[in-house]
């Protein structure tokens, strides 16, 4: 068998012959050499098979592919047909499978069917075919009884102690201890879902997942006092997440192994030991470099002690902490030092905030590219470069013609950025693997804009990858050929309040002069879209967004358009993303399992389809296909139709169902951990309505509603005998 650095060789079967062959081939120009370079690739595609059977017979190495031949050979039955799955030669394919028919299902096939029935396989269900965290909850327990005086049971069935404040904190959740009174009604039931019966069994899940931030500065709130702080760096409200502690094998998981928000109770809450000298407090237990917050100050950064640290309210920032200790509120992700202490040195931060999906700039893994021949110049406070714009300096000197500027950490660069390219030249600006920089625009300058710049000449390109820009927003012009965003957050309004709303919620983030000819906007967040293109060049612009979120800040804004004209000059293509806001374009070439939430107009309907959409009424689209609301009315207009009801019925159900199939959010807005996430109330049609039965928009590639199917089938199949158990969404 050949080595890996032979079977990377396209000559290795050329360098085989005989030189005298190698001569020959040489004078007429080697055309037996690349007839050999074709064969080769073949050839090393088998030895790479050949390299991966031994570990492609175990579960925990095998590839994608052969996961459901394994689970054939131990009686694993996959709940999804795998003809009907996406072609798994692509890498949204391979994901898919690997979502739907999971490789840790698979190599616990055996150990599950011995432990059928119990409460404790139930969460391992979750984890394993929906990928959640999951905690099961007898309801049985919960019920009000009446006590048998040969058989008390002090800690079950008692009515409600009023000073218990931490009981009524955990109402209603996974952790609710409180007695409640029977309800008939079942928990699996597609009408009205029950909880407290004897058979019934809730598994809670957590799809909202923590996201770390390390070591950046907090975010001081001058108009409010010199000493408060809050942990986002955007000055927002913010709750800190818990970053989940492995569970003992078999032991049901507390907050402190689950993705739950930290509370005020819970940070300030006392465990008490048999020993008073082990008795533990959330703070000990949350905060610190093992846990799920840390806070610095000083000159060089020290940690605050945790006998600092008070859990307190700060909602109105009308708590004053006593001298030598720091106030923190995880419900909001606030900060606030004693009146009257100076505050000279910088405070930093370490925490997890919580959201749905690896999308826009963040700390967590995500492909990185490059030319081979690229020149990397790193920025960062232990690298070559401490300011972007010194990496900038030295880039604009030596003039490579692929360079990368990588940020190593996830700090605050408060700094003008302007970028300006050569013909052919290619730039990448990005954050290394799992940090998350962020680009801080102030006003710079008095009379002319301060948006981090781009300009180009013909065929050069610039690629931002997962960077957060907040304070102003990107310009691109010049005659630049390309522009690639992809894993960054361009912040939708350009910064935000504390309380979430837009500071600038008129304003573009993305101002598009004349430029660029091609756009690629992919996995990021980002706000308006402006472009002023001038419709006397002979092809539109081309603009690509995928698995992202387009913010206007409000459905009547303009997400995409031109200042001057009608509609965008530009093509657009959307697929699998969630638009805010109003789109006008000159044609939509493909606009797929995407949300558009404000009106659609496009100057050419000729060309261009819009499939399995939701599209606001009113809008001019092209041709489209199983798109809502346009689905639930073609259904009325049948029944109208048959005669079976009559036109002013018709008017009224047209309009109820136009309503019923409009997409609810948990919230809309930046910046809160439930953004961009369809509420549980949103109609199936669109829960549900993608071409796959995924949902619309952008956590489309989730495929949530495939995977809660799976585990309520799973859960069917392995609860407790006489049980009906139901899947219960925490987050």
């Amino acid at each position: 068998m050949s080595t890996p650095s032979q079977s990377a060789n396209p000559d290795r079967l050329y360098e085989l012959l005989p030189v005298i062959h190698q001569l020959r081939d040489a004078e007429r120009g080697y055309p037996l050499r690349a007839l050999l370079q074709v064969i080769s690739e073949q050839v090393n595609g088998i030895d790479a098979d050949i390299a991966r059977l031994y570990d492609n017979w175990f579960i925990e190495t095998c590839d994608e592919w052969v996961v459901p031949y394994i689970g054939a050979l131990v009686g694993y039955v996959p709940l999804n047909n795998p003809n009907d799955l996406a072609n798994p030669a692509t890498t949204r394919g391979l994901a898919e499978e690997s979502l739907l028919i999971s490789r840790q299902e698979v190599a616990n096939t055996i150990h599950y069917r011995r432990r059928k029935g119990t409460l404790s396989l139930l969460e391992d269900l979750a984890n394993a075919v929906g990928g959640w965290p999951a905690k099961a909850v007898e309801f049985y327990r919960l019920l009000s009884v009446t006590q048998n005086i040969s058989y008390l049971q002090l800690d079950r069935g008692r009515t409600a102690n009023l000073r218990d404040g931490d009981a009524f904190d955990d109402l209603g959740g996974p952790f609710d201890e409180l007695a409640h009174t029977v309800d008939v009604r079942r928990i699996d039931s597609h009408r009205g879902r029950g909880r407290f019966n004897i058979p019934e069994v809730g598994v809670f899940v957590w799809r909202i997942k923590p996201y770390t931030v390390t070591r950046t500065p907090a975010c001081c709130l001058e108009d409010v006092a010199p000493n408060c702080f809050t942990f986002s760096v955007l000055g927002n409200d913010s709750p800190l997440y818990t970053l989940p502690q492995p569970a003992a094998p078999g032991v049901s998981p507390t907050p402190l192994n689950l993705p739950e928000p930290i509370t005020r109770r819970r940070l300030a809450r006392l465990e008490t030991g048999e020993d008073p000298e082990t008795s533990t407090s959330g703070i000990s237990l949350y905060y610190g470099p093992d846990g799920s917050f840390t806070i610095w100050v000083g000159t060089p950064p020290q940690p605050v002690a945790p006998g600092q640290i008070v859990a307190a309210d700060l909602s109105g920032w009308s708590y004053r902490p006593l001298p030598n200790t720091v106030a923190v509120d995880p419900e909001l992700g606030r900060i606030a030092f004693p009146p009257g202490q100076p505050r000279k040195q910088g405070v930093w931060v370490s925490y997890a905030y919580g959201f749905s999906a690896d999308i826009g700039g963040g700390e967590y893994d995500r492909p990185i590219s490059q030319p081979a021949a690229a020149v990397i110049y790193r920025v960062g406070e232990n690298e070559e470069y401490g300011k972007i714009g010194d990496a900038l300096a030295r880039w604009t000197q030596d003039q490579p013609a692929d360079a990368v500027i990588e940020i190593a950490d996830s700090g605050v660069y408060v700094e003008p950025i302007s970028i300006t390219l050569k013909a052919k030249q290619t730039l990448q600006l990005r954050a290394a693997n799992r940090t998350r920089p962020v680009i801080r625009l102030l006003d710079w300058q008095t009379s002319a804009p301060d948006d981090l710049t781009v300009s180009g000449e013909a065929e050069s390109w610039f690629v931002l990858d997962g960077l957060l820009v907040t304070g102003r927003g990107v310009q691109v012009d010049g005659d630049i050929a390309g522009v690639v965003i992809r894993h960054s957050t361009l912040v939708p309004g350009w910064g935000l309040e504390c309380d979430c709303k837009p500071r600038r919620p008129t304003d573009a983030s993305l101002d598009l002069i004349d430029a660029p000819d091609c756009l690629t906007i992919e996995h990021s967040i980002v706000g308006a879209i402006q472009v002023d293109r001038n419709e006397a060049k002979k092809n539109p612009g081309k603009i690509r967004i995928s698995d992202s979120i387009v913010d206007a800040t409000a459905n009547d804004q303009p997400a995409l358009g031109a200042p001057q004209s009608l509609c965008a000059y530009v093509t657009v293509t959307i697929v699998r993303s969630t638009v805010f806001g109003q789109i006008a374009a000159h044609a939509i070439e493909l606009a797929e399992n995407a949300i558009f939430m404000g009106s659609v107009l496009v100057c050419r309907r000729q060309q261009g389809c819009v499939r399995f959409c939701y599209v606001a009424p009113g809008s001019r689209t092209p041709r489209r296909y199983e798109c809502q609301p346009d689905g639930v009315l073609a259904a009325v207009s049948a029944l109208y139709a048959k005669g079976d009801i009559d036109a002013g019925e018709r008017d009224r159900m047209q309009t109820e169902e136009r309503l019923r199939v409009e997409p609810e959010f948990t919230r809309s807005r930046y910046g809160t951990p439930t953004y961009c996430q369809l509420a549980a109330a949103c109609a199936c049609e669109i829960k549900s309505g993608a071409d796959d039965e995924s949902e619309m928009g952008v956590f489309h590639d989730l495929y949530q509603p495939l995977r809660a199917s799976n585990l309520m089938m799973r859960l069917a199949e392995y609860s407790p005998a006489g049980c009906d158990a139901g899947i219960l969404f925490v987050s």
